[in-house]
């Protein structure tokens, strides 16, 4: 076990319209939700972990898979417009007040990326305080979508979203790597949360992960792509 003190939390509100009910919808038989309470019950540096929601049904279904609930998401922080930061300080309030203990760094997990494992949290956490830095995201490379390839519309026309002064022909292979947060783990020192109240610090360094453990669901796309990869 790890000698730092950490908190996960996962967040999941009910209001999903892309997907009704999103954070528990069927993935192979289990709900969406389980594969990442299952995660962080596997990972060995998480000292506790807690499922913040406001709905009943999310909250029985997170139970059932064995992870703690301590309250009910105030309505404030489930509108389609909440933000994960005060999200995450409200956890981190609460289940520090009820436990009596200050956390040295939080981990917030989103349940819609399912296939994130114990390792990665682990491997997330270890990077976060064997390097010194303040915060450690989860990444993966952009592939095909790389900003030198993106495009605007203006006034009806095609322009270069980076102008280059020409168009980028090169194949992917040739263009220079490009990261995206991945949407899997987000880990901070608590310090750095109440100082620069951000989950991305200053210094932030990067966990890079494989597409196949990347996708992120936000539709039906994405969700009957997790479904096929399991298959």
């Amino acid at each position: 076990m790890s000698t730092y003190k950490v908190l996960g939390v996962i967040s999941a509100r009910g209001g999903s319209k892309g997907i009704p009910k999103k954070n528990i919808v069927d993935l192979a038989g289990k709900p969406l939700i389980s594969y990442t309470i299952a995660a962080a019950a596997g990972s060995k540096m998480l000292s506790s972990c807690i499922v913040s929601t406001d709905d009943e049904e999310i909250a029985q279904v997170a139970k059932l898979a064995g992870a703690r609930v301590p309250f009910m998401r105030p309505a404030e922080l489930s509108s389609d417009t909440a933000l994960s930061l005060p999200v995450v300080l409200h956890a981190l309030e609460f289940v520090e007040r009820e436990d009596s203990i200050v956390f040295d760094a939080i981990v917030l997990l989103q349940p819609t990326a399912p296939f994130r494992t114990a390792d990665d949290i682990d491997a997330c956490l270890q990077l976060l305080f064997d390097s010194g830095a303040d915060s450690v995201v989860s990444v993966v490379d952009v592939g095909g979508y790389h900003p030198l390839r993106m495009k605007r519309i203006v006034a009806g026309r095609l322009v270069n979203y980076i102008d280059q002064g020409q168009e980028d022909m090169r194949p992917r292979q040739q263009l220079p790597s490009v990261y995206i947060r991945n949407g899997s783990i987000y880990a901070i020192r608590r310090s750095a949360l109440i100082q620069q109240q951000t989950l991305v610090g200053a210094d932030a360094r990067p966990y890079v992960m494989p597409a196949e453990r990347s996708i992120n669901i936000d539709g039906m796309l994405d969700l009957n792509l997790a479904r096929l990869y399991l298959s």
